[in-house]
């Protein structure tokens, strides 16, 4: 009998134990708060996530509109300023009358301006060949041309891209001083180098 008694101890036990165990926690509810649905909710935040994604998606990016008082970006200012040094570094050269023969002097500017031009390979360069009063229009224009045409070739041989080089003759349409005299003519008969934007 005592062993019957034990036997159904035990067993009231083992199901007092699964039936605790089995029982899950109840979570309180407020009067005010309703419990929704747990499948519903998951349902409205991924609608909520896909109408936010398709809304990134058909977006337009921004782009940012510079006003026009505002300053050039930090790169095109430098590239401005690297071009305004380089111009200015670029230094004329001049001629004998009626001669298209570089001079020692003008092989000297030659080769400092080849240097500069050097400095960046991508700018390109008009050489422009004036000529002084003196000679007929055709005359003159023919020989700024070949003014032109023989200091591209002493920049080519000083390692310039023949490329990066045009040339152009004004005659003496493009005085750079006005007058009759030696002292004029001798500023006319001239190589300018100016940088092509």
């Amino acid at each position: 009998m005592q062993k019957r008694i034990s036997f159904h101890a035990v067993y009231v036990f083992i199901i007092a134990v699964f039936i605790t165990a089995g029982c899950a926690k109840q979570e309180v509810v407020k009067k005010d708060e309703g419990i929704a649905p747990t499948q519903s909710l998951k349902q409205d935040d991924s609608k909520k996530a896909t109408a936010t994604a398709s809304s990134l998606t058909n977006a337009a990016p921004a782009v940012p509109t510079k006003a026009p008082d505002q300053p050039l970006p930090v790169q095109q200012t430098q590239k401005t300023s690297t071009t305004e040094q380089m111009q200015s570094a670029l230094n004329k050269i001049y001629f004998d009358f009626d001669s298209a023969d570089v001079s020692e002097s003008a092989r000297d500017t030659l080769s400092k301006n080849a240097t500069e031009m050097m400095k960046d390979r991508s700018v390109k360069f008009r050489i422009e060949g004036n000529c002084d009063e003196r000679g007929s229009t055709e005359y003159n224009l023919a020989l700024g041309e070949r003014r032109a045409k023989a200091a591209r070739k002493y920049l080519v041989t000083m390692g310039v891209k023949p490329d990066r080089l045009s040339v152009i003759s004004y005659g003496e349409e493009k005085p750079a001083v006005q007058g009759s005299d030696e002292s004029a003519w001798a500023k006319n008969r001239r190589d300018e180098f100016v940088i092509l934007k």
